[in-house]
């Protein structure tokens, strides 16, 4: 395989002891890279020395008011001219070696694809159900995903969580690159961009890292909420695919795991989170009042809750975990 220049761009706030680690286990990296180009929030954080002990890195130095979660990995990209754009998080470890290699490997064999991400394990601290999800999410088995899965995958086709993703630099310039303003899930709008004019998303099973969360019920809440909301700032992506197909599945799976083992989220009904996944994110009805996110019979297995208003639902939640978990009692399976 011919060897492609390569970056690594990774956009960090308190950078600390395991950011360390990560930047001297991508030095380690058997594929070279040209240089880690670290987008760096607030420069009194930063640690001058690591420029010094890692000669790969280049820092750019942000304010929290400039930063944005498109914006900031658009500007990092701009100042990159390698064939490949690896983006990662400060919190994503290689697993090993293979991890630059794998993912520009997966773009070399798939000619279509403009992006390829990796499968990410989880920590060793990781509870139960989210160990479960993560081999839901990613797979033991690589494969392409392209338009025609869309009418199969429904809106999963478009995940390519850049968690850690590579870009061929090239295609991702000719579909606009990440959006300039996104508070969240700017790769996922990439890549449903990115499908709907004829490329392909590849996961790359062989390229590993470890990377997990215990988010809390209401932190899931949180961060669905800002996902359904940026999904519903972009209908020129999301508007008409199908979003709940593969999240019942999941759910379904989570539940069923949870009745037959007895464990669950620490503080959480049994699945709540990935309740709260699937309502966060998927469309399908349109909420105009934050009374009507209290009801739970919109959380009925076969109604998946689309939030596509910009509005404050938190004051209700407590209420409707509670009307929810009795109605689940009643359910003898889903």
């Amino acid at each position: 395989m011919k060897t492609l220049k390569t970056d690594v761009i990774i956009p960090a706030y308190r950078p600390g002891e395991e950011f360390e680690k990560l930047l001297e286990r991508l030095s380690a990296q058997k594929y070279p890279i040209n240089k880690i180009l670290v987008m760096n929030t607030e420069k009194k954080f930063w640690k001058e020395i690591w420029e010094q002990k890692y000669p790969l890195v280049e820092v750019r130095h942000l304010t929290k008011e400039e930063f944005d979660h498109g914006g900031t990995r658009r500007q990092a990209a701009e100042l990159s001219d390698a064939e490949i754009l690896v983006f990662m998080t400060q919190d994503a470890m290689p697993a090993d070696r293979e991890l630059i290699g794998a993912l520009v490997g997966a773009l070399a064999e798939n000619p279509q694809a403009g992006a390829a991400y990796a499968r990410q394990l989880p920590k060793k601290d990781c509870r139960f159900l989210e160990k479960y999800t993560r081999s839901f999410n990613y797979p033991e088995q690589s494969c392409l995903k392209t338009e025609k899965d869309v009418q199969t995958h429904g809106i999963k086709t478009y995940f390519c969580s850049n968690v850690c993703a590579a870009y061929d630099h090239r295609i991702y310039d000719e579909i606009g690159g990440f959006p300039e303003h996104a508070i969240f899930n700017e790769d996922m709008i990439f890549a449903g961009e990115l499908i709907q004019k004829g490329y392909g998303v590849a996961y790359a099973a062989e390229a590993k890292v470890v990377h997990s969360h215990n988010y809390s019920a209401i932190q899931q809440f949180h961060r669905n909420f800002d996902l359904a909301v940026s999904q519903a700032d972009h209908p020129e992506v999301f508007a008409g695919i199908r979003s709940e197909g593969e999240g019942i599945r999941l759910v379904k799976k989570n539940r069923r795991l949870a009745l037959q083992t007895g464990k669950t989220m620490d503080g959480d009904p049994a699945g709540m989170a990935e309740r709260l996944e699937i309502s966060g994110l998927s469309s399908g009805k349109e909420i105009s009042e934050a009374s009507k996110v209290g009801d739970p019979s919109l959380y009925d297995e076969s109604e998946i809750l689309g939030i596509s208003g910009k509005f404050t639902v938190l004051t209700q939640f407590s209420d409707m975990i509670n009307r929810y978990t009795k109605r689940e009692k009643e359910c003898e399976d889903i």
